[in-house]
């Protein structure tokens, strides 16, 4: 079942502009329309649990009484500016659910959203359905959320506890989807900022001339457009923390802006002389090297260096295989939570999955999971019912089971059997009877894995992958071994 999504119907495009960065903000998934094609957009999307129609629609009362009728008593909300009349005929103003002023901040919103909220749930049969599903996917963005036994991941559960508390500016490195805005949140729901705002914006995926007012605010009047102040990131974080999301795409003209606020924790909003304090924590992500970017001019080093007061690498999912088991059962687990199906994999499965490189990482796997479940409600997934990139994968035979896998502990019980296996099929024949002098069979197993790992990496000249392939264990095992017998690529 899909999260239930906001409409908004609005032809103008700043209020509509507006209107959903705050709704983002809230955490919302919304689409927008105008007067024109709202029809079809209704019939696009569901479910719907509530419908903003913003003032000066023209024959706004016509689109009005049409929603009511393309809908099944979904709520109407009428946006219109403070102060002015509403023009509505009575008998269409009985079913509005509500009229909403403009321009209105988070705190004026939330009540209107709640009834909404609470409005869907009675729908549905579970006046508290929607909203324990929000509370979960808050909850579950915290520390929970950081699944895995793996040792970057043990590492960065020790760095956020390490500077949780202090309001030190962090600095999260990944490439994309590898689940840095988890951090950042886990690093907020740990701080003593945690009953304050945290409030996230991507960097790169707003225009750099929007950039500083969705930043910064701005002043009525302050360029065409703007009709009404408005608040930035920065002051709706006030006491919270403020994550800038993808910081490697801002362009340089904000940079030194926003180095000035790291300075000296001042800034004016757009159109205004006036100076406003701010009581952020920062915390900066990107899948860029900036490094590189310094060197090619398109990042300041000064910046660079005010961000990267304590950073935090986050590893590849091609570099944790060993944590995809857990992952998998805290991926199903948030879609049980949240109404949205079921799925069970087999061992077999998990063991391919954890050969794949994923490009997407952890998001990518999470489209995968989600997937699944919708094809395969409630049931059992084995290697053949993955999608076909996943089939040229070789399925160790002590894998094909026809139960599903219980924990990653199971996994890798049946991985240590199946590699022990592995190494008792590659005895010389010269062992297969005990010499009669006996043998210290650890330090001769050591050495001959010793020399099948070297002679597999000259093979294949050198590629760690390839040898990996070759041996039949995962590169991540392998690198493992590398360290342990000091083999040169």
């Amino acid at each position: 079942m899909a999260l239930p999504r906001i409409l908004l119907i609005d032809d103008n495009k700043t209020r509509s502009q507006q209107f959903e960065i705050i709704l983002q903000f809230m955490e919302y998934q919304v689409e927008t329309a105008g007067s024109s094609n709202y029809a079809a957009v209704i019939g696009q999307i569901e479910p719907v649990f509530g419908i903003f129609v913003g003032d000066g629609i023209d024959k706004q009362a016509l689109v009005i009484k049409e929603i009511v009728e393309l809908t099944d008593n979904i709520p109407v909300i009428l946006l219109i500016d403070k102060g002015a009349a509403l023009r509505v005929p009575t008998a269409i103003n009985n079913r509005v659910f509500q009229v909403q002023e403009w321009p209105v901040a988070y705190p004026g919103l939330k009540p209107t959203i709640d009834k909404l909220s609470a409005a869907y749930g009675q729908r549905q049969g579970n006046p508290v359905n929607f909203q324990e599903r929000r509370v979960y996917e808050r909850r579950s963005s915290a520390i929970e959320r950081l699944q895995g036994n793996s040792q970057a991941i043990v590492n960065i559960r020790k760095s956020i506890a390490q500077v949780a508390e202090s309001d030190a500016t962090v600095l999260i490195l990944g490439e994309s989807g590898t689940g840095k805005e988890v951090i950042a949140r886990a690093l907020h729901d740990a701080s003593c900022r945690k009953s304050k705002p945290f409030v996230p914006i991507n960097c790169g995926a707003i225009p750099g001339e929007l950039l500083e007012s969705e930043l910064f605010g701005h002043e009525k009047g302050a360029f065409t457009g703007a009709l009404n102040a408005r608040q930035g990131r920065f002051e709706m974080a006030e006491g919270g923390t403020l994550f800038l999301d993808e910081i490697g795409d801002m362009p340089t003209a904000m940079q030194v802006k926003l180095l000035r606020v790291l300075q000296e924790r001042t800034f004016e909003r757009v159109g205004s002389n006036k100076t406003i304090y701010c009581d952020v924590r920062v915390i900066a992500a990107t899948h860029r090297s900036l490094e590189e970017e310094i060197k090619s001019n398109r990042f300041r080093e000064d910046l660079f260096y005010r961000l990267n007061v304590f950073p935090i690498e986050v590893p590849a999912l091609r570099e944790r295989a060993g944590d995809i088991p857990l992952l998998v059962q805290d991926l199903i687990a948030r879609l049980e939570a949240a109404n949205r199906g079921s799925v069970q994999l087999t061992n077999a499965a998990l063991a391919v999955l954890m050969q794949h490189t994923w490009p997407g990482n952890v998001r990518e796997l999470a489209n995968l999971i989600e997937r699944l479940a919708i094809i395969y409600p409630k049931g059992l997934v084995d290697v053949a019912d993955l999608p076909e990139k996943f089939q040229h994968y070789p399925v160790p035979e002590e894998m094909i089971v026809d139960t599903p896998a219980a924990n990653a502990e199971d996994l890798d019980r049946s991985s240590g059997v199946m590699e022990m296996d592995e190494q008792s099929d590659a005895l010389p024949a010269s062992l297969a009877h005990l010499p009669e002098q006996g043998i210290d069979l650890k330090e001769y197993l050591n050495v001959l894995e010793g020399d099948l790992i070297r002679q597999a990496l000259v093979e294949c000249n050198g590629v760690v992958a390839h040898a990996a392939k070759r041996l039949n264990m995962r590169r991540t095992t392998l690198v493992e071994k590398l360290r342990k017998y000091d083999v040169q690529r």
